[in-house]
C-alpha cells in the first residue's frame, strides 16, 4: 500500500509539471513540455495536459465545466475510481426522472416505507414500515436531506428491489458512458463494489440538468421543513455562494467528503465536481474556489466532458478511511460536524447559519397517484412488503432454508458509523 501510495504521488507530481498555464489579460497561454521524453511518456499515458485555473493544484479528482457545452476549464485525476457516498442519490433521482418520463410512475405516487427501506442507518428520516409519501416529496428529503432510507424506499418501489434498481442504474450509467462507474444500491451506503468517478459523475450531471429541467430547482433548496423540524441542506454553498444552483453532497468514511457544485452568473452555469475532501467546510470552499475561478476564465478549453480520453489508474479504488475516520474522533466523522481549529480565527463564510433560510414543506401523506409499476403484480395488485419466513427456532434448519439476503456479500462492508452516512 505504501508503494502504491509512493507512485500516485510521483504520477500527481508529474501530471502537474505537464499542466502550466500563464494568464495574460485574459489570455491562457499554454506552456510546452520541458522535454521530449515526458511528451510521449504523457501520449503514451493517455493524459491530456489541459491548462490549470490559477491557484494551488488539488491532489484529489476535480473536474470543472461549463455545463452548456461540456467544455472542461480544469481537470485531474478525472478517471480515479472514488467511493461515491451519497453522490449516488444522483443517479437515483435520474433514474426516478426517466420513470416518470416514461409513465411508470408520476410525482404524486405513493413511495411506501420497506422493512429493508426503514433499516437504513442515517442519515435518514426515521419513517415506520408501511409509511407512504409522494415520490415527489421523497426525491426533495433525498436531495436535501441525504436520507438513506427515502432513497432506498424509491429504489425499491421503481425498480421492484434494490437489487433490480441498481440494474437500471447501472444501465443508465452505459447508456450515459460513465465507463468508469458501477452502482449497487440507491442511497450511496459504501459497498466496494459501488464506485465512480470525476469525470463520470460530470457526464450524470449534464445529463439530468439538460434532459430534466423542470426538476432543477430541487438541487437548490436551503432547507425542508417536516412539521416542526427543519432541516438545513448539507450543501453548504447554497445560500451562501453568489449564484449556487446546486446539487449534491456525499460521505461515508471510505470516501471523505465529496461535493459537485454548480453556480449560475450571468446566464452561464458551472460545475465542479471535488472527491475525497477532508472536511464538509473545506470541500465548499474548494468547489467555491474552483468555480470562483471558472468564471474569471472567459472561455472554456476545447475538450468536452464525453470527449476527455481516459488516463491515469482507472482501476483501483481509494480509500480514505484511515484518514478520514480513525485519525479523528467520532464528532468530525460527519457532515454536520463543525471543523475544529482556532476559536478566535474568523469562521468560513460557508461555516455561518443561514439568517432565513427558504424551506420547502415535506412530509408522508398526499401520494393519491397511481402506484409504481414496479410494485404491481400481474393482475394489477399491488405487492405486499410481507417479512420472508423463518425456520421453527426449536429445529435446526434444513440446508438452503435460511431467508436470502439481497447483497448479502457487502452488508458486511455496510456497516459504519450511523453518523457517517450523509
Amino acid at each position: 500500500m505504501r508503494y502504491r501510495h509512493l507512485l500516485k504521488i510521483k504520477r500527481v507530481a508529474f501530471d502537474r509539471a505537464m499542466r502550466f498555464s500563464v494568464v495574460v489579460s485574459m489570455r491562457v497561454v499554454i506552456a510546452k513540455p520541458l522535454h521530449t521524453f515526458a511528451r510521449h511518456a504523457l501520449l503514451l499515458a493517455g493524459a491530456v495536459a489541459l491548462p490549470a485555473l490559477a491557484g494551488p493544484a488539488l491532489a484529489n479528482p476535480t473536474i470543472v465545466f461549463d455545463l452548456e457545452n461540456g467544455k472542461i476549464l480544469q481537470h485531474q485525476e478525472a478517471f480515479e475510481r472514488w467511493y461515491p457516498a451519497s453522490l449516488t442519490k444522483l443517479m437515483t433521482a435520474y433514474v426516478a426522472f426517466r420513470a416518470i418520463a416514461a409513465g411508470e410512475v408520476q410525482l404524486d405516487s405513493p413511495i411506501k416505507v420497506t422493512k429493508r427501506s426503514a433499516s437504513e442507518p442515517p442519515s435518514k428520516m426515521g419513517f415506520k414500515p408501511g409509511s407512504v409519501m409522494r415520490l415527489d416529496n421523497a426525491l426533495k428529503m433525498m436531495l436535501v436531506k441525504s436520507a438513506n432510507d427515502v432513497a432506498m424506499a424509491i429504489g425499491e418501489n421503481i425498480g421492484g428491489s434494490q437489487a433490480a434498481f441498481a440494474e437500471r442504474m447501472n444501465a443508465e450509467a452505459r447508456r450515459l458512458g460513465m465507463t468508469g462507474s458501477h452502482f449497487v444500491n440507491p442511497n450511496g451506503l459504501f459497498s466496494p463494489d459501488q464506485y465512480t468517478t470525476a469525470r463520470d459523475l460530470g457526464l450524470l450531471v449534464m445529463a439530468i440538468r439538460t434532459e430534466f429541467p423542470q426538476y432543477a430547482s430541487w438541487f437548490s433548496i436551503e432547507g425542508l421543513a417536516v412539521g416542526k423540524k427543519r432541516i438545513p441542506n448539507y450543501n453548504l454553498l447554497i445560500g451562501r455562494y453568489p449564484g449556487a444552483d446546486g446539487m449534491k453532497t456525499g460521505f461515508v468514511c471510505p470516501s471523505g467528503f465529496n461535493l459537485i457544485g454548480s453556480a449560475t452568473r450571468d446566464g452561464r452555469t458551472l460545475v465542479a465536481v471535488v472527491l475525497g475532501e477532508k472536511s464538509a467546510i473545506t470541500r465548499a470552499e474548494t468547489v467555491a474556489r474552483l468555480l470562483d475561478h471558472g468564471f474569471a476564465t472567459p472561455t472554456a478549453g476545447w475538450l468536452t466532458v464525453a470527449a476527455l480520453p481516459s488516463y491515469g489508474d482507472t482501476t483501483s479504488v481509494n480509500d480514505l478511511n484511515d484518514e478520514i475516520c480513525r485519525k479523528k474522533p467520532a464528532k468530525e466523522q460527519s457532515e454536520a460536524a463543525a471543523p475544529v481549529g482556532d476559536k478566535k480565527a474568523p469562521k468560513s463564510p460557508y461555516q455561518k447559519k443561514l439568517d432565513a433560510p427558504t424551506l420547502v414543506a415535506v412530509g408522508l401523506g398526499g401520494a393519491t397517484g397511481p402506484i409504481p409499476k414496479a410494485m404491481l403484480d400481474g393482475s394489477g395488485r399491488e405487492f405486499a412488503d410481507v417479512p420472508l419466513p423463518s425456520w421453527r427456532p426449536d429445529l435446526p434448519p434444513p440446508p438452503g432454508a435460511e431467508p436470502a439476503v439481497i447483497g448479502s456479500a457487502t452488508a458486511a462492508q455496510n456497516v459504519q458509523p450511523a453518523k457517517a452516512m450523509n
